[in-house]
């Protein structure tokens, strides 16, 4: 498949004019190259585990007390 033909059908299947396409820059994946990613790797997840986070952030403000009677009924 041609650059050209890539575009045309990126055109067809996103109703978008040729000029937004070529734009954008469509390119053929290799699907050999499975590490394949354009965009830098560095950055924070998009993705926040809400109860992870309120585990690490949970500290009681006061130290709890203990029941220093045992055996009491």
């Amino acid at each position: 498949m041609t650059q050209q033909e890539l575009d045309d059908a990126v055109c067809v299947a996103t109703g978008e004019c040729l000029s937004e396409v070529q734009r954008r820059g469509f390119s053929i994946a290799n699907p050999l190259e499975v590490d394949f990613d354009p965009e830098p790797d560095d950055l924070s997840p998009g993705i926040i585990d809400w109860d992870e986070l309120d585990e690490e952030r949970n500290y009681p403000m006061y130290p709890m007390r203990r029941n220093r009677r045992r055996g009491a009924a």
